[in-house]
């Protein structure tokens, strides 16, 4: 990794405190970038020479890209963490020029998430055992997914001080390491307490493991093996293993808005900073909205 990347990485933790993941992102798209740019001769001694770069050498870097097949959304991530790279190169006067400001990023077509009904989540929650050690584990991350609508690294990283039974209440750390808390609901917090009575002692975890969820290992479970849970369930629920953790997202949000929630309230519940990016379940819902008139409407 180049020096000034290696400094702009330093710069995002420690001046602009972003989590872990997010630098891990920006290091990945700015690393295979300074190779692009080497394989471009644009390097001094093997090494990038972001002095020397311009806009083509960055819209050349995309259509790498799109050649190779990356989804729109990961082209839109990887030309910020350049444009977010270069104006930092340039406040601190390493560079001339930004020479990524006159590139628009453009305007992503917007993919409406991935929903399952209600009566598929009741499948879905109802497919752990009930009187298996993994199956009530397996049934609390279950309900606790779709009554908090947590995303699978929250839910993972959660620690037992996390949860609030005496007010309903769950507390995570979102993106950007922003602490918000999430309505547990009345099945959530039944199969949560059954699960800490019944179920972990049995993964037999050190006294001192702060997790909620374990593995066999009696260590903290990974997003992996959260990942692996919903899928194994799904496809024992007969709904196939294409369902992900993030569809439990989605739904959550999904049939609140369809009973009367407020968005706003939504968007607090989703750790979203924007607004914007909640309204998407508007569109969602209005989808829902017409399937129905088109199937019950005489003159639809």
């Amino acid at each position: 990794m180049s020096q000034e990347i290696s400094q702009f990485i330093d710069f995002l933790a420690f001046e602009r405190g972003l989590a872990d993941k997010t630098r891990s992102a920006y290091e990945s798209d700015l690393t295979q970038f300074a190779r692009f740019l080497v394989r471009c001769g644009v390097a001094q001694d093997g090494r990038p020479s972001f002095h020397e770069t311009t806009a083509d050498h960055i819209l050349g870097f995309q259509e790498e890209g799109r050649q190779a097949g990356l989804a729109e959304s990961t082209l839109a991530r990887r030309l910020v963490a350049v444009k977010v790279f270069f104006a930092y190169l340039r406040a601190e006067d390493l560079v001339p020029v930004d020479v990524a400001a006159p590139i628009s990023a453009g305007r992503r077509s917007r993919t409406l998430p991935h929903v399952i009904g209600e009566a598929e989540v009741a499948r879905l929650l109802a497919a752990p055992s009930a009187d298996t050690r993994d199956g009530l584990r397996d049934r609390a991350i279950l309900e606790l997914f779709y009554a908090s609508g947590l995303r699978v690294s929250e839910l993972a990283e959660l620690t037992r001080d996390s949860l609030r039974f005496e007010e309903a209440l769950v507390r995570c750390r979102g993106k950007g390491s922003k602490v918000r808390v999430v309505p547990l609901g009345a099945s959530a917090e039944a199969a949560l307490k059954r699960y800490l009575a019944e179920s972990r002692p049995k993964y037999r975890p050190d006294p001192l493991e702060p997790a909620v969820f374990l593995n066999p290992r009696g260590a903290g479970i990974s997003r992996v093996g959260v990942w692996g849970i919903v899928k194994r369930n799904a496809c024992k629920a007969g709904l196939g293993e294409a369902i992900s953790p993030h569809w439990l997202r989605h739904s959550f949000a999904t049939h609140l808005l369809a009973n009367g929630a407020p968005i706003r309230a939504i968007q607090e519940m989703l750790g979203h900073a924007d607004i914007g990016t909640t309204q998407i379940y508007t569109h969602v819902d209005a989808r829902r909205l017409h399937g129905v008139h088109a199937q019950f409407h005489p003159r639809a």
